[in-house]
Order: C-alpha cells, then sequence, then structure tokens
C-alpha cells in the first residue's frame, strides 16, 4: 500500500532535464521530494502535491526523499512523444515510450542479427560498479565507445542517479539504455536481448556495462535480492555469443558476515543460478584476504565452472583522480572499502587488456 500525504512545495533545490528536487512542507516539517518531469510535468514553488511517502516512513534507503505523484494544479497533461510501448504498466503511473525496436530505421538490425560476435558486456550487481568500472576503462583507453544498460532490478527512473548524470556530462560513458520497466534512457528498450543488439549493433559501441539502478533489493536471504538477474543476463550475453564478465562484489568493509569477502550474492548467482561459463575477475590483495576469497571460490566449485583470473586493480584511484569522480558504494568512499574498489579496476583492466588483444586472449 501507498502512505501518501498532502505537501506544499517552498524551494526548488536542485533542478535538472527531467528531474527537480524541492523541498516541501508536510504539516510542520520539512522534506525533499523528487519531481519527475515525464511523469508529473514542471513543479514551482507554491504548487501544492501529493506526496508518496511510504520510503520515508518505513525508514528506507532512498536518499530520505518523498515522491511527488501528482501536482494539484495540473488539470491536464499531454505528453508529446511519439512511441506505442508503455512501462509501468497497469500502474496508476504507466508511461508511454518510443522503443528502439518500434523504429522502422532499426528493425533490420534486429531482423537480420545473428550473435553479438565477441563483444564485451560487463554484468555488475550494484549501481555503485558502474562508474568505477567505466573510469577505469576509459582512462586506460580513452577512445573506447561505453554504452550503459541499466535494468530494472533498482531504481526505474534513469534521471534518479547522479552518478550516470556525472558519466554522461564527463563523456566517460557515450549512451544509456534503459531495458524492461526502466525508463528515461537515451535509448528505450523493452528487454535485455534488445538491450545487447542495440548497444552492439545500433550503437556500435566496445562496451557495454550492464547494471540496476540505484537501489538494490534485499532480504538477507539466500535468494531473495535482485542482484539475481545477474545470472540470467550473463546466460543472454552467452547465448548471443558475446563475451561475458560477471563482477564479484568483494569487500572487506561490510559489517555484515554474508557479505565478507566474496559476497554471498556474488556465490548464489555464480554456484547455482547460472547455466553457462563466464570470466571472473579477482583483485590482487595482500596475502590474508587473498586467501580468504579463493577459499570461497573454491569451496563453492566456482572455479571449475568458470574462468577465474587475477588482476592488479589499484590504478583504479588514479582513474578517480583523473575524472574527479567521488564514488561510494553502501555509502562508504574509496578510502573506506578499498577492496571493493581495487575490484572493480582489476575487471576493468582485464577488459582492456582483451581490447588491446583484439578479442583473441583474455
Amino acid at each position: 500500500m501507498l502512505n501518501i500525504k498532502i505537501g506544499n512545495v517552498v524551494d526548488i533545490m536542485q533542478k535538472y532535464k527531467k528531474m527537480t528536487i524541492v523541498k516541501v512542507k508536510v504539516g510542520k516539517e520539512f522534506y525533499k521530494a523528487v519531481n519527475y518531469v515525464d511523469i508529473t510535468g514542471k513543479v514551482m514553488i507554491g504548487d501544492v502535491v501529493v506526496l508518496n511517502t511510504t520510503a520515508i516512513d518505513l525508514d528506507l534507503g532512498t536518499g530520505g526523499y518523498h515522491f511527488i505523484i501528482y501536482n494539484m494544479k495540473l488539470k491536464n497533461k499531454h505528453s508529446k512523444k511519439d512511441g506505442h510501448i508503455i512501462k509501468l504498466r497497469y500502474t496508476p503511473l504507466q508511461i508511454k515510450c518510443k522503443t528502439v525496436e518500434e523504429e522502422n530505421k532499426y528493425k533490420k538490425i534486429f531482423e537480420k542479427f545473428s550473435s553479438l560476435d565477441n563483444f564485451i558486456v560487463v554484468v555488475g550487481t550494484l549501481h555503485s560498479m558502474l562508474a568505477p568500472i567505466a573510469c577505469m576503462i576509459k582512462w586506460l583507453k580513452p577512445d573506447v565507445k561505453i554504452s550503459y544498460i541499466m535494468t530494472d532490478g533498482g531504481a526505474l527512473p534513469i534521471q534518479f542517479s547522479n552518478t550516470v548524470r556525472e558519466l554522461k556530462n564527463k563523456c566517460i560513458i557515450n549512451n544509456t539504455i534503459t531495458i524492461g520497466h526502466s525508463f528515461g534512457g537515451d535509448y528505450e528498450c523493452i528487454n535485455i536481448y534488445t538491450g545487447l543488439i542495440t548497444s552492439k549493433s545500433v550503437l556500435k559501441s566496445d562496451v557495454a556495462i550492464v547494471t540496476m539502478g540505484p537501489g538494490i533489493v534485499g532480504t538477507g536471504t539466500k535468494y531473495g535480492f535482485s542482484g539475481t538477474e545477474q545470472a540470467y543476463i550473463i546466460d543472454a550475453v552467452n547465448k548471443f555469443k558475446g563475451v561475458s564478465f560477471a563482477v564479484p562484489r568483494i569487500s572487506f568493509s561490510d559489517s555484515r558476515k554474508r557479505h565478507k569477502g566474496v559476497s554471498h550474492h556474488t556465490l548464489t548467482v555464480l554456484s547455482e543460478l547460472m547455466y553457462s561459463k563466464t570470466n571472473i575477475v579477482l583483485p590482487r590483495l595482500e596475502k590474508e584476504k587473498l586467501e580468504y576469497i579463493i577459499n570461497q571460490i573454491r569451496s563453492y566449485n566456482i572455479d571449475k565452472k568458470h574462468n577465474i583470473f587475477l588482476e592488479d586493480g589499484q590504478e583504479i584511484k588514479k582513474a578517480f583522480e583523473f575524472y574527479n569522480i567521488d564514488v561510494t558504494t553502501m555509502g562508504r568512499h574509496f578510502s573506506e572499502d578499498k577492496e571493493y574498489f581495487y575490484t572493480l579496476g582489476a575487471v576493468a583492466k582485464k577488459i582492456v587488456k582483451y581490447l588491446n588483444n583484439n578479442f583473441t586472449n583474455i
């Protein structure tokens, strides 16, 4: 069920092309609220708005935002966008999108598609994996063309991601593709298969990075997390004859035991949920920590099911400094969770080596 309250807009805090952050007064209290222009139109100081307050009421990690459902001054609103595909289907907020699949100029590409032909696809489980991998690849190989494919496992509007906005502004990623019910990307696609084809054959990218938007769902149980999507996405890449890299979630700073070393999310996906073989890059770490994660990999027989590589990812810090990027994961900065970021640097470095070898040797 939704928690709904009425609020008054008292300040415009941040304004972007398709999203506005405002301050609203609800009763005697003040809150931040998100307004998506594509859904609820433009918002101004003095507007009376209907707010979805569910996340803050439940104390969830949404960044402390309410979300505007409706602006009371908006009597009628008509979308001028083309397209006949509905996302957020059969909800009060369903929106129409023009997907790549329905555009006549691209139909032959989809009809004639036969293979990804060794196209590199990096599949992560957290949104915070996107920026480090993209930065490191671009820093090591500036001419590379990177597409970001955002799934619907986390936030659905891509505009909610400050990371994507910064990566686009700094030309680190070249294009964004939103698949499933996620929306707002440079290109809209219906599923992961057409998203991959769009990245490879329409946009002529060199690398695609696939992750959900901000806000992974997790319950602390073995299968109850939205990162399970990593399994079927990698299988899709392999089915289409691409080169897949599964990004492992590694940390020694998370207080939760199930996420120590290689996270149980990664262990479950790689040992149980995948049908095909993928490439896994582990970071070179100090002896004790490296032995810990290698023992985890072996105890789950992951080394027998997949290709395992070791790579040094410590140059990720230089990439961050070059692009002036400050990334956090679960609220932790680089200095607070180095192993997490070294892992992402290692993955990216291995990919660049593969690109430089003309796809002949991983």
